[in-house]
């Protein structure tokens, strides 16, 4: 059964990536619901279908949010704004309520004035990784959440979340690290990190980060057993994380899934499909 919720959130990340940004009108669904993820590299919103299918996605790079607070509040609104705008015109019908997510141990609330601010009602607001634990329906592992500033961590017991913490440790490291390392200008090697996957010179340059975020994790999982490690968020894209984690962890099973950067934004939307069916 993991595998099967494994499969479809491969299947609805490779749909994101075929649909982003598209803002061609598609037919008016009957239900919709409408996830928005204020990353520390970007903002993401999601719209999935009432059987969890991605039917529209629009993503802006950006500079407005650090490590879980907000710093030019003005250019997050006017992004947020931008992107329910483009739902709108797609899909024919008035985006009046939405989903959105906040890094553990930040205030809910940062993100919901920024989503509140375009008149669109925040109906639930999740920390990051159990959002994509509720999505994987994780009975019981961890779920490590990579983003732009910070890395997060989700321990799930018995489908129970019991523990989640976030340290300021991400993607915004890595490219500092290659700015320094090939000393070029941080917006170049912003641009050159998203491009690296399969780059072993960058891979070789970031591991040290990458190796500071496994022990992020070491500490955060102390004192319990977890089986399986699930990866999120685009800072996992870079070349070698997948070995680093699977090296400093031999004895978990590491999970990525295929487009790891739209998984957030994918399981905050998709987290009003598991709240319905617990009502």
């Amino acid at each position: 059964m993991q595998q099967d919720y494994l499969t479809f959130a491969n299947e609805n990340l490779m749909t994101i990536e075929r649909i982003l940004n598209d803002e061609e009108p598609i037919e008016t669904p009957e239900v919709f619901y409408v996830g928005i993820d204020l990353g520390t590299a970007d903002i993401q919103t999601v719209v999935i279908n009432a059987s969890g299918v991605p039917i529209a996605a629009f993503l802006d790079w950006a500079d407005v949010v650090r490590d879980g607070v907000v710093v030019d509040y003005f250019g997050a609104c006017q992004i947020v704004q931008k992107q329910i705008s483009k739902v709108t015109q797609k899909l024919g019908i008035e985006v009046t309520e939405a989903i959105t997510s906040y890094p553990p141990g930040t205030d809910p609330r940062i993100s919901i004035n920024v989503v509140e601010s375009t008149g669109v009602l925040v109906t639930e607001v999740i920390d990051e990784p159990s959002s994509v634990a509720a999505l994987l329906h994780v009975k019981s592992g961890v779920v490590v959440d990579v983003g732009g500033g910070t890395t997060g961590t989700a321990i799930i017991e018995n489908h129970e979340l019991v523990l989640s913490l976030d340290e300021p440790s991400g993607g915004r490291h890595m490219t500092l690290t290659i700015a320094g390392g090939m000393k070029i200008s941080i917006e170049e090697a912003e641009l050159l990190k998203r491009e690296s996957e399969n780059d072993r010179i960058i891979a070789t340059m970031v591991a040290p980060v990458v190796e500071k975020m496994a022990m992020i994790v070491t500490e955060h999982i102390k004192g319990y057993a977890p089986k399986t490690l699930y990866l999120t968020g685009g800072g996992t894209l870079i070349g070698g994380f997948v070995e680093i984690f699977q090296n400093a962890f031999p004895q978990l099973k590491i999970v990525k899934l295929s487009r790891a950067l739209y998984l957030t934004p994918l399981a905050i939307a998709s987290y009003a499909l598991t709240e319905n069916r617990n009502k």
